[in-house]
């Protein structure tokens, strides 16, 4: 399958290049999820697919979708929208603030559910309080990596929140908060979103060069087929070398300890009811909560 972006799709692309920024900040570079997400969709496969349902099962702890709505907050490049449309969901609605994501997500429904109209994609800002009280309220609210990269996290949580109907369940995975090696990822981050756009694949081998270099020499050793099948599948249907670049450039860059998550969405009306934690790695902590039947979200 060609990624190549059809014309009608391409949007503005030049709308993504900076962060959103607080009134009178300067503006920040900002990571090309999109075009990262493009290269991946070439190698996006059947096997890759079923890897994304079987990860959205384990994450949600539900077999099934069947007569829930899915909101696929920061779609990427929609592996997750087609699985909740293959696990019966009545309705996927998907967004993305970056434009290339949004047609990554539109090319992945043209290849996999074209004559699908319960899934609806568009363009869309999590930051932005009025685009998400729009959506209206859904029973499952999905979000994996996109709140520490929308420039204001904390904001995007709170109006993401907002969009989790009564009873409905949130998952969002945020990354661990690690003191000063967090904030030293952060200047790497920056530093890769400022260079050439030739440069950076060299940056982001050398960065992760050494981490590399320790899973190879302890991968190899003991479990060789095991670390080689890292370098063609991925747990969540991805690829290692885009999870890379991803990882060394993804910019916005902002993080929290699980408290400070538990404690927002708890003062929402949230209970939680999942938490897979990283035990203080550079990694996501991944939690479930769900919104008791007949409340409402609760203002700050």
């Amino acid at each position: 399958m060609s990624a190549r972006i059809p014309e009608a799709q391409r949007m503005d692309r030049g709308a993504p290049a900076h962060a959103a920024a607080p009134q009178g900040r300067p503006r920040e570079p900002r990571f090309p999820f999109g075009e990262n997400w493009l290269r991946l969709l070439e190698h996006v496969d059947e096997e890759r697919v079923r890897i994304a349902e079987r990860s959205l099962r384990e994450t949600l702890g539900i077999d099934d979708l069947s007569g829930r709505t899915f909101l696929d907050a920061g779609s990427g490049s929609g592996p997750f929208s087609l699985a909740a449309t293959r696990l019966g969901a009545a309705r996927v609605h998907s967004f993305d603030f970056d434009p290339d994501s949004v047609a990554c997500t539109r090319l992945m429904k043209e290849r996999f559910a074209p004559d699908l109209e319960t899934w609806t994609i568009e363009a869309g800002d999590v930051t932005d309080a009025a685009y998400c009280a729009s959506l209206g309220g859904f029973d499952v609210v999905y979000c994996f990596g996109v709140l520490h990269s929308a420039g204001a996290m904390w904001q995007a949580l709170d109006n993401l929140v907002g969009t989790v109907a009564s009873g409905g369940l949130l998952f969002v995975s945020i990354y661990n908060h690690q003191g000063r090696t967090s904030k030293r990822w952060r200047r790497v981050k920056r530093l890769y979103n400022r260079l050439p756009n030739r440069l950076r694949p060299l940056f982001a081998a050398t960065v992760w060069l050494p981490f590399e270099a320790r899973y190879a020499a302890y991968g190899l050793t003991h479990e060789p087929r095991t670390y080689l099948r890292t370098w063609t599948r991925r747990d969540r249907g991805m690829s290692k070398w885009h999870d890379i670049v991803d990882w060394v450039g993804g910019y916005p860059f902002e993080f929290a300890r699980p408290e400070q998550v538990f404690d927002r969405c708890r003062a929402h009306g949230l209970e939680l009811v999942g938490l897979a934690t990283v035990r203080g790695r550079s990694a996501c902590n991944e939690f479930v909560f769900r919104r008791s039947t007949g409340s409402a979200a609760c203002a700050d």
